[in-house]
């Protein structure tokens, strides 16, 4: 029996920045952010709601999706590059207060690709017979690391998490395969000092080359052909980039998954909001094939191919 995903949810503050509103800071416009990066509104937390907070009301709506006894999770992955602090983790205090005492904790440092690392680390102890669930969290606080003067980076980023609980699931449901990756050299092109900084040529292209190969190598890792793909999640990056990997999969618009006009670029936490959405509104259905797909800074990049369902 596979691991899979039994339970989501997730957490966007209800602070909403608009183009309109970076129009008046910077050298910029609707249109331009519009047409070279598919945004028109991200979501901001206030100074008062820490990364855990997010992290914390995601974990809850996806345990109560699971039904299942927060005693009963096994292992809690939390991945982010905008913790509260460097230490305690962020799954250590979810750990403490959603009440899964059992569990082990730890958090992932892989940027936007974070999700994905998270997602196939707890397949393996699931699999294993490990843990029974594992819990893994996407969140991010970018508005705390973003430089609201530079126009380059200001426009694309915003707050947010999704959260999962995975556990075995019936025959042929579940993760079929994954792949992660990593290219340390290219790490110069988006790192952070005091503020998050990005070479966005760079990105760009790393990101169009890296995401199509990963979604057609984990549907060939799974023995299946693009034609039997239903749905794509990609990272919320750019919808350029979104838009390449779509056409290289040869799927029609509709059997993408695209929030990234509502939320801007919420890294680690891009996938799994998308993937709350796109179950709500049913746009994923039992027994459909989705990929998931994204990258980030390190350079990292990680993709998986899941039958959806319990």
């Amino acid at each position: 029996m596979n691991a899979g995903i039994i339970g989501i949810g997730r957490c966007l503050p209800d602070k909403i920045l608009t183009n309109f509103e970076l129009e008046q800071r910077l050298d910029t416009s609707d249109e331009w952010i519009r047409t070279m990066t598919g945004i028109e509104q991200r979501r901001i937390a206030e100074d008062e709601q820490n990364t855990s907070h997010m992290a914390r009301e995601a974990a809850r709506q996806a345990i109560a999706d699971a039904g299942i006894d927060p005693a009963e999770i096994g292992l809690i992955l939390v991945a982010t590059v905008t913790p509260d602090q460097p230490f305690p983790s962020i799954s250590c205090m979810i750990q403490q207060e959603i009440g899964a005492v059992n569990a082990a904790a730890m958090d992932i440092s892989a940027a936007c690709t974070g999700f994905m690392y998270g997602m196939a680390t707890a397949k393996q102890f699931i699999e294993s017979d490990v843990y029974k669930y594992v819990l893994v969290i996407g969140v991010e606080k970018l508005s705390k690391i973003t430089d609201w003067e530079d126009r380059n980076t200001a426009v694309l980023f915003g707050d947010g998490a999704g959260a999962a609980i995975l556990g075995k699931v019936s025959e042929g449901r579940g993760i079929l395969s994954f792949e992660l990756g990593a290219d340390g050299s290219g790490g110069k092109h988006l790192y952070q000092e005091e503020f998050l900084v990005m070479n966005g040529r760079e990105v760009f292209k790393f990101a169009v080359r890296q995401m199509g190969e990963s979604a057609e190598n984990v549907i060939k890792k799974a023995g299946l052909v693009k034609e039997e793909v239903d749905f794509l999640i990609p990272h919320q990056a750019n919808i350029r980039i979104m838009e390449a990997s779509r056409q290289r999969l040869e799927l029609p618009v509709e059997k993408m998954s695209k929030t990234i006009h509502k939320y801007g670029n919420t890294s680690a936490a891009s996938i799994p909001i998308s993937l709350v959405e796109d179950v709500e509104e049913g746009r994923i259905k039992d027994g459909d094939v989705v990929v998931m797909v994204g990258f980030g800074g390190g350079l990292t990049w990680g993709a998986l191919a899941m039958r959806w369902g319990k």
